[in-house]
């Protein structure tokens, strides 16, 4: 019963995360929305200080691909070689091999140019999604979700939360912060690496679930 309401949880999850992305995305295709954009990000811009600068360059650096990888590949050691799970490492392989996937597709669909208002930094490609805010919601979200079994006490995963929803965010803020996205590009990645990620948790309890069942079969005769 417990499963069955988490695969509801999960798929309402998806349906609301799908239907939150095509409006956000119609509203920028439209630019209907850009004057939201400049607000937050005349607001976060306007913290502009050498400590902030600093710590949103960290941020922004802990958030690229490079060293998402490198963590990636020392999470994978730890879920194959210490807690000896494989259907779990390859839950996480999924998950954000796909992200960046489709990261680059909608990248490629909208097309977005990046903004022109106070760069702090130099970079290329497409604005919308923002690849940083995708790979940061989806590595610290399945890491939550991977973890949250093997923390017994509540305030361990309470401050697996924190920790991971201060990562998310600080990520995303350290875009804006820098110049090189749209709060909009945030929000986006946010939303599509929600549902992204919810639909391959959702895959993946399916299939335990499946798996389970025709081990009880066997066994049972």
């Amino acid at each position: 019963m417990k499963l069955k309401f988490q695969l509801s949880v999960s798929f309402i999850i998806c349906v609301i995360t799908l239907i939150a992305f095509s409006l956000l995305s119609l509203f920028v295709h439209n630019h209907d929305i850009i004057q939201f954009d400049r607000t937050i990000i005349s607001i976060v811009q306007g913290m502009e200080a050498p400590f902030f600068t600093s710590l949103m360059r960290f941020l922004s650096t802990i958030g690229s691909f490079p060293v998402i990888v490198i963590m990636s590949i020392f999470i994978m050691v730890f879920l194959y070689k210490i807690l000896k799970h494989r259907a779990e490492l390859i839950l996480f392989i999924a998950v954000l091999v796909g992200s960046s996937l489709l990261n680059l597709i909608l990248k490629e669909v909208f097309q977005r140019a990046r903004p022109e208002l106070h760069r702090l930094i130099e970079i290329t490609g497409y604005s919308f999604p923002s690849g940083h805010a995708m790979g940061a919601f989806t590595f610290y979200g399945v890491l939550t979700f991977l973890l949250w079994r093997h923390i017994p006490v509540i305030w361990g995963r309470v401050l697996l939360i924190l920790f991971s929803g201060m990562m998310i965010v600080g990520i995303g803020v350290s875009r804006i912060y820098l110049g090189v996205h749209y709060p909009t590009d945030i929000i986006g990645g946010y939303v599509a690496s929600a549902f992204w990620l919810t639909f391959a948790i959702w895959s993946f309890q399916r299939y335990m679930e499946r798996r389970s069942l025709k081990r009880y079969n066997l066994e049972t005769g």
